[in-house]
């Protein structure tokens, strides 16, 4: 198997099309298709189902997009390693991050990186908790962002800071001058809050289990974005921990009231990479070794 025929096979699954891996690779289509006929021969195995709008994996096909993905990944770490042992200190960071944290303090700590560091560039992708937890777990991000994620062996946490959740409302809603909020309160106001892979919806529908209320949520969305200019509007409550909403905040289009209550208080941000206890070999340990000092560099820890 070469390396030419897994990076047509790679475009190819990312783009779900020949023609655009073409378009991509700058070769002719029919070079694709050839690369990619020779490998399902090699492998014994159907890797894309064809039909008129491009193509999709089969089940064969994912294991090996994973598998390659991998390699590829590992490769660019291999010239990372090798760009440090030169002195040239440069690279591309992978970091997946909740949507919150975009518009909050990321932009600043990567403005910040940039004069001392200018040829390091970064990969920032958003995603909920679930997915970013995933991302680490699959060796897809090198730094991940999460808010309340659940622990796990494989994963380590450089960092964590306490974010304790707000009720977000416009300045003419009927709650907007209290100074706090009880989720009885808040239960009885129709809700905008992001779909239950986000770790901030968790936390709240298993705090709200616990206290026997019944919300009344009448916008579930994967859009963070979606959920607060809802809010503003004066007719929805939204949550978000209020360091996300800093630009929001400052500019007045939206409050931020308390919340009261124990456990919502209590809610964390975590920066996270991938535990290198759980890469067996020694190569693989130096990776990730590699992954947890950028994760601190990065963000000064």
């Amino acid at each position: 198997m070469r390396f030419l025929t897994l990076r047509y096979f790679n475009a190819v699954a990312k783009l779900g099309s020949i023609r655009k891996a073409a378009d991509r690779l700058h070769v002719a289509p029919s070079a694709v298709s050839r690369q990619i006929a020779q490998l399902e021969n090699e492998l014994d195995a159907v890797l894309f189902e064809r039909s008129k709008g491009g193509v999709q994996l089969t089940a064969a096909g994912e294991v090996l997009a994973r598998q390659s993905h991998r390699i590829f990944r590992d490769l660019d770490r291999a010239r990372s390693g090798i760009d440090d042992l030169r002195g040239l200190r440069r690279g591309e960071v992978s970091i997946w991050v909740i949507e919150g944290f975009v518009t909050g303090l990321l932009p600043d700590i990567l403005a910040d990186f940039h004069p001392h560091h200018p040829t390091v560039s970064f990969k920032v992708q958003t995603a909920s908790t679930d997915r970013i937890v995933e991302a680490l777990l699959e060796d897809e991000a090198d730094i991940g962002i999460t808010f309340n994620a659940s622990s796990r062996p494989e994963i380590e946490v450089i960092a964590e800071f306490r974010e304790p959740i707000s009720c977000l409302v416009a300045p003419t809603h009927e709650y907007a001058d209290r100074d706090h909020l009880s989720l009885t309160d808040i239960c009885k106001q129709p809700l905008a809050l992001p779909d239950h892979s986000f770790g901030l919806r968790q936390f709240f529908e298993r705090t709200i289990a616990k206290r026997g209320l019944s919300p009344q949520v009448l916008v579930t969305t994967n859009s963070l974005e979606l959920t607060n200019t809802l809010a503003a509007t004066g007719q929805f409550i939204a949550f978000m921990p209020a360091l996300a909403m800093i630009t929001e905040l400052k500019s007045g289009q939206l409050r931020a009231i308390p919340v009261w209550d124990p456990e919502l208080a209590f809610a964390r941000s975590s920066i996270s990479a991938l535990c290198h206890v759980w890469t067996a070999p020694d190569w693989q340990e130096k990776s990730s070794r590699r992954r947890l000092g950028r994760c601190s560099h990065v963000f000064g820890l």
